[in-house]
């Protein structure tokens, strides 16, 4: 991957749907240049999707808490992760290192469904404790890094 790929993905993760001829202006290139660039990033797994960035109190989703999630002593992450991606509020899921196995990011409509959603969480096999952080407002999310950072 070069500079010019950095820089295609750097502008594919802040507009998506940017077309190639756009694309093109922005890199130097063709946009049928981009386009076989953007095949081979797709190809090679660099890029793995494209998706629709949502507001989720937009959609329902107003409450959203950060769950560390505490294993047994015999826990096994395998299966307490596949137990994670079973459940709908569950957004994403992140191993860590440190006293908890894995953090979530948990979004729900209400503080009750959160209550209901943390009951489902605390019943998986192999989850001794979770320790929960109410999100009071995001600042921001999900944001696409630069070329610039990218190329370091």
């Amino acid at each position: 991957m070069d500079t010019v790929d950095r820089r295609i993905i750097a502008a594919l993760r802040t507009n998506g749907r940017v077309t190639y001829a756009d694309l093109g202006r922005q890199v130097g290139l063709s946009a049928s240049a981009v386009h076989e660039r953007v095949g081979k990033l797709e190809s090679s797994g660099v890029i793995t999707g494209y998706h629709a960035q949502v507001d989720p109190r937009a959609v329902g989703l107003g409450v959203t808490a950060l769950v560390s999630i505490h294993p047994t002593d015999t826990a096994d992450d395998e299966e307490v992760a596949d137990a994670l991606g079973d459940l709908p509020e569950v957004e994403s899921c992140y191993r860590v290192a440190g006293d908890e196995a894995f953090i979530v990011k948990v979004r729900v409509a209400t503080v009750d469904e959160l209550e209901r959603a943390l009951g489902r969480l605390r019943r998986i096999k192999g989850v001794a404790r979770t320790r929960s952080t109410v999100v009071l407002s995001t600042r921001f999310e999900g944001r696409p890094n630069t070329a610039e950072e990218l190329e370091g």
